[in-house]
């Protein structure tokens, strides 16, 4: 008689600060930040950076910015989040049990990978960090989390990760659809896809892991098997598949990086330089695209939304639009269905 089997299916996303309370932002800050794989220097210089200048300077300035963001429900991110898990395990059903786990703050990751292993029949568990490119301070820090808490358990049930899902023409489906019926495009004059940025030194790094020597120039702009996990060449083939999607027309759209942090150099361009530059030049109305984020959070709520288009006024634009993430929508779920079996 054969055993029905049940599959886990463990979403890992970067997490959120309980509250908009600035001891829990100070909290969550020292937490992210002091990833050995988010801030890459010696533990002494990282701690003291951390809890001794970042942390205190910068948790009053991002509290006050999470109060702007923060809904009834809770954080935006966590939100979505949580109606991503529910709609996912609908769709899935019951041979299949899905849990959320935030590599910082709640719900952690061992909460998350202790209820799937306590689950009753369970034959495996497919891991699937939800960033859509690759980058060691969010997919691999996200991984190496689940494997530590993977390795120290007696009984370790098969495991297998989903990879990068930025080439994922279902993944660009969905989000071009959700962008099709939300947003009229011939009322804007340019379109910028923003990602969330890098230090340049963990672009360089993950070249020489690679065995390849990145320059952060033209070898970015086309996408090969050597540099499919190079974050800066990926956010590029990003633009390049929606911008097919999208039917945008050359000359039209771009891709920058955001939320820089610190004062060593991160890749570019920057996308606050870029704003500047094309509000200066005549632009006068931009939807700005995120495509390195798949739910809303600070970086696209409020310093898109709200600080980039304060800016994009400053120079001379007239309109600066945020167009919204794929959080719990529908297109999404059965995509992400699709792209967790493989299909």
């Amino acid at each position: 008689m054969s055993i029905q089997k049940k599959t886990g299916i463990l979403l890992l996303n970067l997490g959120t600060p309980l509250s908009p309370a600035t001891a829990d932002v100070r909290k969550y800050l020292r937490e992210f930040l002091c990833d050995p794989r988010v801030i890459d220097i010696p533990w002494l210089k990282r701690q003291l950076l951390v809890n001794c200048i970042i942390a205190p300077l910068r948790a009053p300035k991002s509290a006050k910015q999470y109060r702007e963001i923060w809904t009834k429900e809770g954080s935006p991110l966590l939100i979505h989040s949580l109606n991503l898990k529910e709609k996912l395990q609908k769709k899935m059903g019951d041979n299949f049990v899905v849990e959320l786990g935030m590599r910082y703050q709640q719900p952690p990751i061992s909460e998350a990978l202790n209820k799937l292993l306590k689950t009753e029949g369970l034959g495996q568990i497919i891991i699937v960090p939800l960033y859509p490119q690759y980058s060691a301070s969010a997919t691999s820090s996200s991984v190496e989390k689940a494997i530590e808490i993977l390795k120290k358990q007696d009984v370790i049930p098969p495991f297998t990760f989903t990879g990068p899902f930025y080439d994922n023409p279902l993944f660009i489906e969905a989000f071009a659809k959700i962008w099709k019926k939300k947003y009229n495009l011939e009322e804007y004059d340019y379109f910028l896809f923003s990602y969330h940025g890098l230090p340049e030194r963990h672009i360089h790094t993950a070249s020489i892991e690679r065995n390849m020597q990145c320059t952060l120039g033209s070898c970015c702009d086309n996408l090969s098997g050597q540099n499919y996990f190079c974050y800066r060449a990926a956010c590029f083939h990003t633009t390049r598949l929606f911008a097919d999607a999208l039917q945008l027309k050359k000359g039209t759209y771009s891709a920058s990086f955001q939320s820089r942090l610190g004062k060593d150099p991160w890749i570019k361009p920057y996308t606050d330089s870029t704003i500047i530059e094309k509000a200066k030049s005549g632009i006068k109305k931009m939807l700005v695209f995120s495509p390195a984020f798949v739910a809303d959070c600070l970086e696209t709520i409020f310093e898109v939304r709200v600080e980039y288009a304060k800016l994009f006024k400053e120079h001379g634009g007239e309109t600066l639009h945020l167009a919204e993430s794929l959080n719990d929508n529908d297109e999404w779920v059965n995509a992400l269905e699709k792209i967790i079996l493989g299909n």
